[in-house]
C-alpha cells in the first residue's frame, strides 16, 4: 500500500469514528423525560396497576411487539396520547423492561426469583429475543434453589411455551435426578397431568418403582373430583369414587414398571387399589408375582439415569455429584457429557473385609473409586497413581499415602496429612490421626459410554 493510500484510508477511519456509547447514554435521559412523551402504558392489574410513560418511537425500534401494537391501525388515542393496557405484566417486571428498552441495561442481583420469571414470560411477549435468552440463562445459572423450591409453579408458568425449552428440560432433568424433594412437596398434588405424564414416562427418573406408585396414588387422589383430602379413606369410597379415580389413573398406568416393584409392596400397595387397574393387566400382575411370568401389556424397561449403579452405601443422586467432579463441574450440574457406569469391584460385607481379596478384586483395574460408608469417605484409585493407592506390600489394601488406609488388622487409619491427597478438611468430622473398623465399604471401577 502507498503512503497517500494509506493516508486516504486512515482519513477516512477517522471521519467514521463511532460515538456508541454518547449515543445509548443520551437515548438513556429519555426514560425519564416527562415532556416529549406520547405513550401512557397501564400494567397489571387491580390494586397492583401503575402508569407508564414512553416514547412510541423508542418502543417500536426496540420490539417488534410494540412495532406492530402501536401501529395506526391498533392504537387507541386520546387528546394525542396513545393509551395502551397490559394487564398480564406486572409493574415491578415493566419496570426491568423498559429500563431495558431505553438503555440496554438489565440487573437481576435483588430482584426476586418470582419477578425474574415474569421478566422471561414478558419478554418472551414482547419479542425481545435477547433479554430473554439472558434472563433463562440467569434463572438456569443462579436461581438454582429457588427453583429446586418452586419447581410446579414454574413448570406451570413455562411448560406450554416452546421458547422457554432450556428452562423446562432444566427442570425436569433437575426432578428426575432428585425427585424426592419434588414429589413430597406440598404443591405436588396439583401438578397439571400432562406434566406429571412427562416426568413419569422418562427412563432417567431416579425413582423406586414403589414410591412412584405411592405418589402416584396421592396425586390421583386429589385429581379425582369427590375425593381429594376431605374424602381419602378408601374404605369410604363407593363404586362411583372407584372409577373416576380409575379414570384419573387411566393414562399413567402404562408407565408404571410393576416389575420392578416388590411383591410384598405390590400385595400392601398395589393390590388395594385393584379396582383402578384394567382387570387383564392386574391378572398378569398376579401371574408375575407367583408365577415370574413377565407381564405382556407393561414391557418398559427399569428406568435408569445417566449413571448406572449398583450400590448398597451411594444413591443415585450422590454418584451424578462424583460423576460432576469427573467432568470437573460443579454437584448441582444436571447435564452430564458421558454416561458412566459403576461397576462394583469389591464389597467388604460381601467379600470380606481382607486386603488380599481387595487387592485382588482392585488390582489392574484402572480408575476405580473406595468408599466407607462409616465417616461417608470417598477416595480415587487414578491410573496415574495405582502405585500409590494400592501397595505391593502384603501388609496394606488401598492406601493413599498417610492419609486414608486399609491395614492388615483389618482397620482404616486416617489423619490429615499424607502424600497422596492430603486434603481432608473437605470431609465431615475428619478422625485426625484415628481408626476405626469400617461398617462397610465398596470399590468401583467407573467407565464412560
Amino acid at each position: 500500500m502507498g503512503v497517500k493510500k494509506f493516508y486516504d484510508v486512515y482519513e477516512k477511519k477517522k471521519m467514521s469514528t463511532k460515538f456508541h456509547s454518547e449515543l445509548s447514554q443520551d437515548i438513556s435521559l429519555l426514560l425519564n423525560d416527562t415532556d416529549d412523551y406520547n405513550v401512557i402504558i397501564q400494567i397489571g392489574e387491580g390494586k397492583n396497576t401503575r402508569e407508564f410513560r414512553a416514547h412510541s418511537i423508542i418502543l417500536k425500534i426496540r420490539s417488534p411487539y410494540f412495532k406492530s401494537a402501536l401501529s395506526t391501525k391498533w392504537v387507541n388515542q386520546k387528546n394525542n396520547m396513545i393509551e395502551f393496557k397490559k394487564p398480564n405484566i406486572r409493574p415491578t417486571v415493566f419496570e426491568i423492561i423498559l429500563k431495558y428498552i431505553y438503555t440496554g441495561e438489565v440487573n437481576l442481583t435483588k430482584r426476586s426469583g418470582a419477578d425474574i420469571l415474569g421478566l422471561l414470560i414478558a419478554s418472551d411477549e414482547l419479542l425481545l429475543e435477547k433479554l430473554f435468552r439472558h434472563v433463562q440463562n440467569h434463572l438456569i445459572k443462579i436461581q438454582t434453589n429457588w427453583i429446586k423450591q418452586n419447581y410446579v409453579y414454574i413448570l406451570h408458568t413455562v411448560f406450554k411455551l416452546p421458547s422457554c425449552k432450556k428452562l423446562q428440560d432444566h427442570c425436569i432433568e433437575s426432578i428426575c435426578l432428585d425427585p424426592e424433594p419434588f414429589i413430597t412437596s406440598e404443591d405436588f398434588p396439583s401438578l397439571d397431568k400432562d406434566i406429571l405424564y412427562e416426568l413419569f414416562k422418562r427412563d432417567d427418573l431416579q425413582i423406586e418403582e414403589t414410591v412412584a406408585w405411592d405418589y402416584l396414588i396421592k396425586w390421583s387422589i386429589e385429581q379425582t373430583p369427590g375425593l381429594g383430602s376431605k374424602n381419602n379413606d378408601r374404605t369410604k369410597w363407593n363404586d362411583n369414587n372407584y372409577k373416576a379415580l380409575k379414570e384419573t389413573l387411566s393414562k399413567f398406568i402404562p408407565l408404571i414398571r410393576f416389575a420392578e416393584i416388590p411383591s410384598d409392596d405390590f400385595f400392601d400397595k398395589v393390590r388395594p387399589y385393584k379396582a383402578v387397574l384394567p382387570h387383564h393387566i392386574y391378572e398378569e400382575l398376579v401371574l408375575f408375582y407367583y408365577k415370574d411370568t413377565l407381564p405382556k401389556s407393561i414391557t418398559l424397561p427399569p428406568r435408569v439415569g445417566k449413571v448406572k449403579l449398583e450400590s448398597k452405601l451411594i444413591n443415585p443422586k450422590q454418584a451424578n455429584i462424583i460423576a460432576c467432579w469427573i467432568e470437573r463441574k460443579n454437584e448441582n450440574n444436571v447435564t452430564l457429557d458421558k454416561k458412566y457406569k459403576f461397576d462394583l469391584l469389591y464389597h467388604s460385607k460381601q467379600n470380606g473385609l481382607n486386603i488380599n481379596t481387595f487387592r485382588n478384586k482392585c488390582n489392574n483395574q484402572g480408575a476405580c473409586l473406595v468408599e466407607d460408608i462409616q465417616n461417608m469417605k470417598i477416595s480415587r484409585i487414578n491410573n496415574g497413581y495405582n502405585n500409590y493407592a494400592i501397595y505391593d506390600q502384603n501388609n496394606y489394601g488401598f492406601s493413599f499415602g498417610n492419609t486414608f488406609y486399609l491395614n492388615s488388622d483389618k482397620r482404616i487409619y486416617c489423619s490429615n496429612q499424607g502424600y497422596y491427597d492430603g486434603n481432608l478438611n473437605n470431609v465431615l468430622n475428619p478422625y485426625q490421626n484415628s481408626n476405626f473398623i469400617p461398617e462397610d465399604t465398596e470399590a468401583f471401577k467407573i467407565t464412560t459410554t
